[in-house]
């Protein structure tokens, strides 16, 4: 009841091509991280510069430039991939056809930390954004920041299409209140309105104020590299092709060129009024302070968006409110992004053998459950670990997306030289040409980005992502290898007959018991029906009494099974009965040795705590044991009833599997 109410009723597989999306409604489900990310960018950039003091200030606007260069780019980068694979691999995808697995792994880990992180990072920031207009939040940011992810989760699991339509409207009106905030900014600055944000009259100052020479361009490649956190989003798009109608690689490219126009765009109004408006922003922990007129620190200084919208909507307060709370939602709904690139990702992994096989199953409403509730639980800890703090979660960030950026282009430079070799046709070699000119372009400059954001944040945080990606890498390696050897180990071989090998020269029954009862009839009647070679039953003498009244009821009741009563001088039941079926074993290994054990099913889990403990035990340990087979051996007890006719419920995943599909063990399946 409360998970329908929560989630929704269950979709038939059926049902999925509803859940596909118009471009209009996949532009705020795949690019509200990037979008939202010039809420925090700019803010990054004044932080980093911050720390060699105010007059570092002017470097902003070229600064911000690089940024954007480095975002049309990547994104003109990324129209290729969408187009050449439509599978929703995405990156891992194109580095492991074009460059191999270990790439590909490479690419999956970093993937996998950045979603993780995204959603760790929009939704303390969104949170830190709202602080603004309600300080009451200041000191339960953590608290708010975990039941937000919770609400994210919920309503994920309802599926990507609905998802889709509820986080489409605040996406909109974000975009919407940017670009009213730019438009009433040019205008008032066109009508020589003088524009001063509050902050304006203060001084930063930090630990390297005056740096020069090689100290200083580090300084500025630092905060090139945290205004980067513009670019995060950009691959989503990418792991989400599947979820768009068709022609699907068509409509993917041109929601990423929308992306990528309305995200430079706003990127840079954002970045110029603050720059125009005096805004500043310091963070003590990274090396820079805002001071106020009198010399005191400023703690808690608000976003530097929510100043740009105090001084540029002075005249209109209204307006201020409103941009602030579409930012703080925005920035919320971003996390939304990862939701869904995060769960295909992991379902393309579990498809290849990388990760465990839940995680490729659909939940109730054909969405990968098992995947968005491990991404919620992860973020839901960095964000307790970080006391969701920004900035000091934005220094563990964007290093995942460039390590996938750089391979992933480099792949799709490979995969155009791959093509080209066999391609007669002029036109389509031109425009193979020119899509390879594009990604070698893409290609080099994310890796020289990458280059400058290990070495500027790896002492800062950075490290953390990396170690992280390195586990990942390890982990996935050992789950394919372990599936592996698993499948190794239980191929059938190529014989037109059943090897006789196989067959068990006989079959060797007994059925446990301590007392009897009618459990223990209904057993020895199941097995007697099996027909064994040979049936005995067998009960543990723990107790010398019960034992010899046991054999004395036995043989008054004229049960046609002989019964065997093993001794255990120590009182224990599961070691005499492992020695025993051992002993059988030996003495025939062609054998096989059935276990029969009668169970009670009752209807409450507080009876379960109650009765077949010992069968469970017994189980564990016979499971180990070679050409012994365990028959558990069902008595419903009358508070069974309870549960009978019930409709069955599923755990996600639990029985379900995905959409059947075609596969090669060794090639990323689609």
């Amino acid at each position: 009841m409360v998970k329908r109410l929560l989630v929704g009723r269950a979709l038939r597989s059926a049902q999925a091509h509803e859940q596909l999306l118009p471009k209009r409604i996949a532009l705020p489900v795949f690019a509200s991280d990037a979008l939202s990310s010039v809420a925090y960018a700019p803010q990054e950039i004044l932080i980093t510069l911050g720390i060699a003091g105010i007059a570092a200030y002017h470097f902003t606007p070229w600064i911000a430039l690089a940024v954007v260069v480095i975002l049309l780019t990547v994104v003109a980068s990324y129209r290729q991939n969408v187009r050449a694979y439509t599978s929703g691999g995405g990156d891992f995808e194109v580095a492991t056809e074009n460059l191999g697995n270990n790439q590909g792994l490479v690419v999956a880990s970093a993937l996998m930390v950045d979603y993780v992180l995204t959603v760790a990072v929009s939704v303390s920031s969104g949170v830190e954004n709202l602080g603004a207009a309600l300080p009451f939040l200041a000191d339960r940011r953590v608290a708010a920041a975990i039941v937000v992810v919770a609400l994210l989760t919920v309503m994920n699991l309802r599926g990507i299409r609905e998802s889709g339509l509820a986080f489409a409207i605040p996406t909109y009106a974000f975009m919407l209140s940017v670009f009213g905030l730019m438009i009433w900014g040019g205008v008032r600055l066109a009508l020589g309105t003088e524009l001063t944000a509050p902050t304006a009259g203060y001084t930063v100052t930090g630990e390297s104020v005056g740096v020069g020479g090689f100290a200083l361009i580090f300084l500025l490649l630092r905060a090139f590299s945290s205004g980067c956190a513009a670019l995060t989003g950009v691959e989503a798009i990418s792991n989400g092709v599947p979820a768009f109608k068709k022609p699907k690689g068509k409509n993917a490219a041109n929601t990423l060129l929308a992306l990528g126009a309305l995200a430079a765009t706003m990127f840079v109004g954002i970045t110029a009024l603050a720059y125009v408006t005096g805004a500043k922003f310091a963070d003590p922990s990274q090396g820079s302070t805002l001071l106020d007129g009198s010399g005191r620190p400023v703690e808690n200084p608000a976003p530097v968006i929510a100043q740009v919208a105090q001084t540029v909507f002075s005249n209109f307060t209204p307006a201020f409110y409103f941009i602030t709370a579409m930012t703080a939602l925005i920035l919320v709904l971003a996390a939304n992004t990862a939701f869904n690139g995060f769960p295909v990702l992991a379902s393309v992994l579990a498809q290849n053998r990388y990760l465990p096989r839940q995680l490729h199953t659909r939940g109730d409403r054909l969405a990968f459950s098992n995947g968005i509730i491990i991404l919620a639980t992860m973020a839901g800890l960095l964000i307790y670990a970080f006391h969701a703090e920004t900035t000091r979660l934005v220094q563990l960030y964007i290093v995942g997306v460039f390590v996938s950026f750089t391979i992933s282009q480099t792949g799709m430079v490979r995969h155009w030289n791959r093509l080209l070799r066999t391609e007669d046709e002029a036109k389509k070699r031109a425009q193979m040409q020119r899509s390879r000119v594009i990604n070698a372009f893409g290609a080099t400059v994310t890796g020289l980005v990458l280059v400058v954001v290990l070495i500027t944040k790896f002492t800062h945080g950075a490290w953390i992502a990396c170690a992280a990606m390195v586990v990942l890498f390890v982990m996935m390696r050992g789950i394919r290898r372990h599936y592996d050897n698993v499948a190794t180990e239980l191929t059938v071989p190529e014989q037109h007959e059943v090897d006789e090998s196989m067959l068990p020269a006989r079959n060797h029954a007994i059925v446990l018991l301590s007392k009897i009862h009618k459990p223990t009839l209904r057993a020895l009647a199941y097995a007697r029906a099996t027909r064994p070679s040979k049936l005995e039953a067998i009960s543990v003498a723990v107790d010398p009494d019960e034992a010899r009244q046991l054999q004395a009821d036995w043989e008054e009741r004229g049960i046609p099974v002989p019964l065997k009563v093993l001794d255990s001088p120590y009182r224990e039941i599961t070691r005499p009965v492992l020695e025993y079926v051992k002993s059988l074993r030996r003495r025939s290994p062609r054998d096989v040795v059935t276990v029969f054990i009668p169970e009670y099913v009752v209807g409450h889990w507080w009876e379960h705590l109650l009765h077949n403990q010992s069968a469970l035990r017994l189980k564990g340990r016979l499971l180990f044991q070679p050409g012994v087979m365990v028959t558990s051996v069902p008595w419903q007890l009358a508070s069974s009833d309870r549960l009978r006719g019930r409709p069955e419920t599923f755990a996600p995943g639990s029985v379900r599997r995905p959409y059947a599909v075609a596969r090669k063990d060794d090639q990323v399946k689609t």
